[in-house]
């Protein structure tokens, strides 16, 4: 098999659906901002800086997983910060060939300084499309979509998702509930998720990620989740016995039969203890079960990680090439929150056509080598 360099992947289309926007704040950025609000950093070198936030959040748990983004959403209370960060967010994914990418954030932890929560969207939403456009002037071309968040162990849900309603027309493609899954569940914020189904809007829920499937069942089955965000948990309702056969619960292939994307982010679950390593993770089993895996960054700065190392960590650990590649960011582009004519037009002119392409490089190499 043709070996598929970290460089290369970085050419290659991607799709990234699970992305957090404090978390994946540039260092300077972080410095800068902290210095113009008076926050109080561990340390002040940005080197340093992205150096501590990965430690920080490499501790096995993810509440002080969680703790690290005390910092970032310090900095993230202005309009021009919002907007800053978001901006920056969406220069850096297309500098790593992302294409698509759905980014989230929790309105309702950006109003320490006085903003209401449609000026925190509406900053964000800007700053996106500068970003995009910023890129798009450099040659590279990528399409951000919002996600708004509600923390699960609060009591905004409601608003919030009217708020993503609201926005539905200016950027905000989809609503989801994040923060630590113990003793909160995604039941609490039942009326959200049904009012959301009545406005036929899409949604994610974090579940399965440090908790396990009754997480995922409740995301489902009582509140209609169209996707999950992280669910590597589901690997507990399948069975692998003697000799390699396999036997899926009744909730794991209800998950496989619908197509219910899986948000897996594998060094995020890492470093929070849900995986003991890359090459442990069951994304390796998900994949050949043919459930509808994702792979994503979570938090590019905690995790000091890009879509192309996710894909090249699966690359070295499991042994996968273009052929992998190529099924998991059509696997994300099926999955957008954008309609189904601009996921299709993504896929087929831009996705297919570019790994198209890389497969068929090293082909024609090693033919070439074969005639010489």
């Amino acid at each position: 098999m043709t070996v598929v360099s970290l460089a290369e992947i970085v050419r290659a289309p991607k799709a990234l659906l699970h992305d957090h926007l404090d978390g994946g704040l540039r260092p300077e950025s972080v410095v800068e901002l902290a210095d113009e609000v008076g926050h109080v950093l561990p340390v002040s070198d940005p080197v340093e800086l992205g150096r501590w936030f990965v430690s920080a959040a490499d501790s096995g748990s993810l509440e002080r997983y969680l703790e690290t983004f005390a910092h970032t959403v310090a900095v993230m209370q202005t309009e021009s910060a919002l907007f800053r960060v978001a901006s920056e967010c969406a220069v850096d994914l297309a500098a790593d060939g992302v294409v698509y990418a759905e980014v989230r954030f929790a309105p309702e932890q950006h109003l320490s300084r006085g903003l209401g929560l449609g000026q925190v969207v509406e900053a964000v939403v800007a700053g996106f499309a500068d970003g995009c456009a910023r890129a798009a002037a450099s040659g590279r071309v990528v399409r951000v979509g919002t996600l708004l968040t509600a923390m699960r162990h609060a009591a905004r849900s409601q608003e919030i998702a009217e708020l993503a309603v609201r926005y539905r027309d200016a950027g905000v493609v989809g609503f989801d509930i994040a923060g630590a899954e113990a003793g909160f569940p995604p039941t609490r914020h039942l009326d959200a998720f049904e009012y959301l189904q009545r406005e036929n809007f899409h949604f994610t829920i974090h579940a399965g990620e440090a908790f396990g499937l009754p997480s995922i069942w409740q995301a489902i089955q009582w509140c209609g989740a169209d996707r999950l965000g992280h669910g590597v948990r589901i690997v507990d309702d399948v069975e692998v016995g003697a000799g390699g056969a396999v036997r899926l619960g009744r909730l794991a292939a209800y998950v496989r039969d619908k197509r219910i994307p899986l948000e897996l982010c594998p060094s995020s679950n890492v470093q929070t203890g849900a995986v003991g390593s890359i090459g442990e993770h069951p994304i390796g089993l998900l994949r050949d079960l043919r459930f509808r895996v994702t792979v994503n960054t979570d938090n590019r700065l905690m995790s000091g990680t890009s879509m192309s190392r996710e894909m090249w960590l699966l690359v070295e650990a499991f042994g996968w090439g273009w052929s992998e590649l190529r099924w998991l960011t059509v696997n994300a582009m099926k999955s957008a929150f954008i309609p189904f004519d601009e996921r299709l037009a993504i896929i087929d002119d831009v996705i297919k056509p570019a790994y198209a392409k890389l497969i068929a490089e090293p082909l024609a190499e090693a033919e070439a080598h074969h005639v010489g």
